[in-house]
Order: C-alpha cells, then sequence, then structure tokens
C-alpha cells in the first residue's frame, strides 16, 4: 500500500537514507576495519560497537528504502481544501466539551499528535476525510464515541507546524 507523504516529507527521507548510505555507513565501516586491526576481536568492544552500528545503519537503510519505494507524494498546497483532505488543517469544536481543537492531516512519518499533527490513518482523520465546515463527525474510540463539528477548514503547510525535525545529527547512529 502506498503511504501518502508531503514532499518536505519525502525529501527528508531521502536525505536521511543518502546521508546514512553516503556518510555514516563508510564512516563506521572503517571504525570498525580499524578496530578489526588491533587483533583478537573477541575481547575488542570497538569491533564489537562498530560492527552492532553497521547492523542498526542496514535495518535503518532497508526501512527507509522501503518508505522511499512505498510512498505517495502529495502537494496539499495545490487542492481547494474545502473538503478536508491530505494536509488540510481543521478546527473542530468538541460537541460534548464546545472546545476548539486543531488537528492537520498529514502522513504516518510526518505526525506529530501531541502537536496536532494526525496521521490520516488515525479514526479522526478517517472520520473528517470528505466533510466539509458545518459537517458534524462522530468518531468510534475504544471507550467512548467523541462528536466534533467542522468548524473551519484551510491549507497551512505541514512542516512549519512539525517542532520535532530531524537533523544529519539526528541521523547518525552514536
Amino acid at each position: 500500500m502506498l503511504e501518502p507523504m508531503s514532499i518536505e516529507g519525502y525529501d527528508l527521507l531521502v536525505e536521511e537514507f543518502k546521508y546514512l548510505l553516503e556518510e555514516e555507513k563508510p564512516k563506521v565501516a572503517h571504525e570498525k576495519l580499524v578496530a578489526a586491526a588491533q587483533g583478537d576481536r573477541s575481547e575488542n568492544a570497538d569491533y564489537h560497537a562498530a560492527k552492532e552500528k553497521l547492523r542498526f545503519i542496514d535495518k535503518r537503510l532497508f526501512y527507509l528504502n522501503k518508505m522511499i519505494q512505498n510512498s505517495k507524494i502529495i502537494d496539499p498546497s495545490l487542492h481547494s481544501h474545502t473538503k478536508v483532505s491530505f494536509g488540510s488543517t481543521v478546527s473542530v469544536i468538541n460537541i460534548d466539551t464546545d472546545e476548539e481543537e486543531t488537528y492537520t492531516l498529514c502522513g504516518v512519518l510526518e505526525s506529530e499528535p501531541e502537536n496536532g499533527l494526525i496521521s490520516i490513518h488515525s479514526p479522526l482523520a478517517k472520520a473528517m476525510i470528505g466533510k466539509e465546515a458545518g459537517d458534524e463527525i462522530r468518531v468510534k474510540l475504544p471507550k467512548s464515541i467523541k462528536e466534533y463539528e467542522i468548524e473551519k477548514i484551510e491549507y497551512r503547510n505541514i512542516f512549519s507546524l512539525k517542532l520535532n525535525i530531524r537533523t544529519k545529527k539526528e541521523f547518525a547512529f552514536h
């Protein structure tokens, strides 16, 4: 199944993949060679640490490659957002509490639920897709049903709302 994501989300995946493949993996492979040259590998902590790092890097590369291959890049700025769709920022009123809540629908890898960025696969997002301002939605949760009224739908760039954007420093395995 293709995984929807923004252009910036896709670019970040590719950036991490290239960094690990072209910079981090060769550096750690060199560390492993240097450690192996020190002699007895059975008690060589540097050798085992480098070997373990390489395993983590290879697993991450495999995962990233799979995500890149299965991605469906969507540019939400091209949508009208008269109806809720990928990339929409939706203001809703919780009917039970009368409080306003705001959510932006994004890809799984871009989501930050604590910051209002919710996965397009979440129950709330699924209930909102295709709805318009003024529509009421019901979301079945494990222990309750929540009801909302859609107040406003607009477009805001997903990455302008993210608070946790990984950098090259965070791509590396320490």
